[in-house]
């Protein structure tokens, strides 16, 4: 590679890189995620996400106006041939605090759960209840995790498709105890961006093809599917999250979100809009014998 690619693979990256931190900042600001005195909680799977995402938050600490503590924690669950040593290795490089959970969820979900039948649902609560009590114990105030938009919108599809919900993953999301609350600080970064990212900074990445359960495979079949629309018509999927921005309850049909049931008429009100003044038809040749008379209805 000669100098004049070498420079324009530094430009490359250097716009990347500042866009990711815009979107993961302006996601941050919209949510309201992190807080003046908060300690977050960056949850690290060993995929290029979760490593994206505390590259990022280590890098906006830095600069953000309000202090904030971000603590690296993995939570080993004994997969066989999960390499321990990467993680530990990688955190003590760059010099943060961080910890490293031992239990064995492996096991637990391998007994609970018939050969064949999907694993994921009892992984991610058991997952998440270590997650959560440990966060308590260390005293985070903020659970961040790496899910991006296209993990929302994937997770959208899933929901709707096999779930009959529509239902995807927020942003900020409080437990149901009340006792934490989760961050996606990559909420508004699209994986495409954060797969040339990890390979630019060349993370440590851990492959995660240890399940193989059938949550997996619909989400593949799924994310096939986005990919082939954001590829016919480029930005399907950030139209596709914005949606759930933009949500109207009365033009769905959950009757616990909209009293579909009691929709009285009010012609009073819109009775104004639906007039004509003298002065417009006089000023008009149209014979005013068209037009309806409202006040006599």
């Amino acid at each position: 590679m000669n100098q004049k690619d070498d420079r324009k693979e530094v430009l490359e990256f250097n716009k990347l890189q500042k866009k990711l931190r815009r979107n993961v900042g302006n996601a941050i600001k919209d949510y309201n995620m992190i807080e003046e005195g908060d300690v977050v909680m960056a949850c690290i799977s060993g995929g290029k996400d979760s490593f994206a995402m505390l590259d990022i938050l280590l890098n906006l600490k830095k600069a953000a106006p309000i202090n904030f503590d971000v603590v690296a924690v993995n939570l080993d669950q004994k997969q066989p041939g999960f390499p321990e040593h990467i993680l530990p290795e990688y955190f003590e490089s760059l010099d943060i605090p961080y910890y490293i959970v031992d239990k064995d969820t492996y096991s637990v979900v391998r007994e609970k759960v018939p050969e064949g039948k999907t694993t994921c649902g009892l992984c991610s609560r058991l997952r998440r209840g270590t997650l959560y009590s440990f966060a308590e114990k260390i005293g985070a105030t903020k659970l961040a995790l790496g899910h991006h938009m296209d993990d929302i919108v994937e997770t959208m599809f899933l929901n709707m498709f096999h779930g009959s919900r529509l239902k995807a993953m927020p942003p900020k999301l409080r437990s149901d105890d009340g006792r934490n609350v989760v961050i996606r600080p990559l909420t508004y970064c699209r994986e495409k961006d954060l797969i040339k990212y990890a390979e630019h900074k060349q993370f440590p990445i851990i492959p995660c093809n240890l399940c193989g359960s059938q949550e997996n495979l619909q989400r593949q079949n799924i994310k096939a599917m986005l990919v082939e629309w954001d590829k016919k018509t480029p930005g399907r999927v950030d139209s596709i999250f914005k949606s759930l921005q933009n949500v109207s309850p009365s033009q769905l049909a959950d009757t616990n979100l909209f009293d579909f049931e009691n929709l009285p008429i009010d012609r009073d009100a819109a009775r104004d809009e639906y007039q004509f003044s003298e002065a417009t038809v006089s000023s008009t040749n149209i014979d005013e014998s068209l037009f309806i008379d409202v006040t006599n209805i």
